[in-house]
This record gives structure tokens, C-alpha cells and sequence, in this order.
């Protein structure tokens, strides 16, 4: 942890992991230059102490940030589907154009050893049970036509996504139910900033229980060699895969978003504010921030909707910077700050 910043944070001990939490009222988080100086003749929508809100759209306002001046990109634009949604999407037919002009701004933000990853959902076909193949196209441009490198592919399971198209999978019974989305992680070189041991997972009983019985040295038929180092818990936690399990072994970034009674949820209802209708989990980014971001570096989300980007930066002591085209729903986010004024 960098000395500057000590102060504007607290250890808590999580079985062996440890997490950093930042702690929020009245103190000063860093003495880092203030997000607001990298636009600073925009004015945001809204500010913290460390944050910056900007309502407008993000590839023009992206093109005031300068050059590799952020460290992580982190976002969820909308998705490719063959209906509209209120907070807006292209057709899919057009989606891989529309997100490079998006993407050629993201590459030119990134510090060289920065990340940007995307969530990024699939959909059907219109009018048959068949898949499209959108997102691959985009993942294959963003590669080869912007030059990012592919880091690694993550998976978020969804729980709580619900069973859709219906005409397939709840009239029909033709198709399963699709909870699953991809998280890609891209870098701007093959070595971008990265720490694992930010995410390590309380190890499984099986494992406790290999520690404390040891393990014969042997050969896997798949040619791997285990010998006696393998349960060694010194690491403090388990390293998580990109399918990361937690109960059960199904789980893939298991988060679920339907959270109808959370915090900022009842608050937006209790001030009639409209709220955004394709909200992620603050789990989401939250593993993503730890895993490739230090305090005090800059996140940026270009369409941040209701702000859980901004909102996990905060409470990690980064500085951050939202987007979003909506200043309705920027405005909606401010309930996620206490000290913002509504």
C-alpha cells in the first residue's frame, strides 16, 4: 500500500484474505490530482472527493482525457438485441462499427500497462432459436482492427437472468435457460497490471484438509507433476479461476442483479427517481478493480448508467470518471454518494 495513502484505508481480515476497504467520512483519500484536472473544461454532471460524473456522449468526452492517462476501463455497454430497450442499443447488424469508435478512444486513454475489460452479453437471432455471433465479431475487431490483446476470458454467471427468448425456452421448451455473459479482459500490451493475490478466495475444505493429511507425489495422466508443495495454504487463499467457484461448482462470477430492495434501489423509489433498468452487481467490478488496479489509480466507465463503476472505486480509494449519454440516470446515481447533494 503506498504510504500517501495509508491513512484513507482499513484492513479487514476475511478468513486469510485481505481485503482493503476505504473508509468514507471526511477524509482525504490521497493527495493525487483530482480526475476533474484530466477534462478540465467539461464540467460533471457531479463530484466526490475523488470522482467525476459527465453526462454526455462518452467517445466525444473520451477524446478530451489525454493520452495513457487510466488505468482501467471498466464497462457494460448496451447490449446487440434485435429489440429496442429504453436506455437505448444498435442492432447487432451495426454493433461491431458503433463500439470501435468507442474502443479506438479506450486503447488511447490506457496507460501501457492498463486494462480494459468489457461485459458484454449474447443474443438470438430474430425470430429463430439460433445464436448470433455478434460479440465474437466484436471481440475478433477489437484485436485485430484496435490492436488490444485478448488477457484472458472470464465468464459471469447470472442467476437471476430470466428465461428468454420465451417462445424457446418457456412455450416451446426448445432452448435452456442463458445465464451466463462474458467478461473479457484486455490489455494494451501482453503485460498489463495484474495481482492476483487482491482476489484470492478462502481455501475449499478439501484443500484444509490436504494441508493438514499431505499429498503423495504422483503424475497426472494429463502429464502434470504434483508433488508435496501442491496444498501448501502459505499463499494465504485460493487463486481464482477465471470460472471461479464459490459454493457450488457451477459458479462462474457468480453474482446475481436482482437486487429490487438494495440501498440505492429504495432510495431512488423513495425519491421517485427512474432507475436504471440493466444494472450490474458491485461484485462485478469490484473484482476486476482489485485484481488489476492499485489506490489512487484512474477507472473509467463510458457508459457507467446507474454508476457501479464509480460507486466500488470510491469505497477502493480510486479515483474514477463515469459516462453516461442519460443524465437522467447519472442524476439518479448521486443517491450512491452521501456527501453528493441531490
Amino acid at each position: 500500500m503506498n504510504n500517501r495513502t495509508q491513512s484513507s484505508v482499513r484492513n479487514r481480515q476475511v478468513g486469510a484474505v485481505v481485503i482493503k476497504t476505504s473508509t468514507q467520512s471526511g477524509l482525504n483519500f490521497s493527495s493525487a490530482p483530482h480526475v476533474r484536472k484530466l477534462l478540465p473544461n467539461i464540467s460533471p454532471t457531479y463530484k466526490t472527493a475523488i470522482g467525476a460524473a459527465y453526462a454526455g456522449d462518452s467517445g466525444e468526452l473520451m477524446a478530451h482525457i489525454p493520452d495513457a492517462s487510466v488505468q482501467l476501463v471498466f464497462t457494460s455497454p448496451p447490449y446487440a438485441l434485435h429489440f429496442k430497450k429504453e436506455y437505448g442499443n444498435v442492432h447487432k447488424d451495426d454493433y461491431v462499427d458503433w463500439f470501435l469508435g468507442f474502443a479506438k478512444q479506450i486503447i488511447r486513454v490506457l496507460r501501457d500497462d492498463g486494462s480494459f475489460v468489457l461485459n458484454v452479453g449474447g443474443s438470438y437471432n430474430a425470430g429463430m432459436p439460433t445464436r448470433s455471433v455478434y460479440h465474437f465479431k466484436l471481440l475478433i475487431a477489437l484485436v485485430e482492427e484496435i490492436g488490444f490483446h485478448l488477457a484472458q476470458e472470464c465468464f459471469w454467471y447470472n442467476p437471476a437472468k430470466m428465461p428468454a427468448p420465451a417462445e424457446w425456452v418457456t412455450v416451446r421448451r426448445v432452448r435452456i435457460k442463458d445465464s451466463v455473459e462474458y467478461v473479457w479482459w484486455f490489455s494494451k500490451t501482453p503485460w498489463p497490471k495484474a495481482n492476483n493475490r487482491n482476489v484470492l478466495k478462502p481455501y475449499s475444505k478439501d484443500m484444509l484438509r490436504l494441508n493438514q493429511r499431505g499429498v503423495r507425489e504422483t503424475i497426472r495422466p494429463s502429464g502434470h507433476h504434483i508433488n508435496s508443495s501442491f496444498v501448501s495454504i502459505e499463499a494465504g487463499g485460493s487463486i481464482p479461476p477465471n470460472v471461479i467457484e464459490e459454493e457450488n461448482p457451477e459458479d462462474m462470477l457468480k453474482f446475481g442483479n436482482n437486487a429490487s430492495n438494495d440501498q440505492f434501489t429504495k432510495r431512488c423509489k423513495e425519491l421517485g427517481i427512474k432507475i436504471h433498468p440493466a444494472r450490474f452487481p458491485t461484485s462485478l467490478p469490484e473484482f476486476f478493480i482489485k485484481l488489476l488496479t492499485d489506490e489512487d489509480d484512474v477507472i473509467l466507465d463510458p457508459f457507467a448508467g446507474s454508476n457501479t463503476t464509480g460507486v466500488v472505486s470510491e469505497q477502493l480509494a480510486r479515483r474514477w470518471i463515469a459516462m453516461d449519454l442519460s443524465q437522467e440516470y447519472l442524476e439518479a446515481s448521486k443517491v450512491r454518494f452521501p456527501a453528493v447533494k441531490l
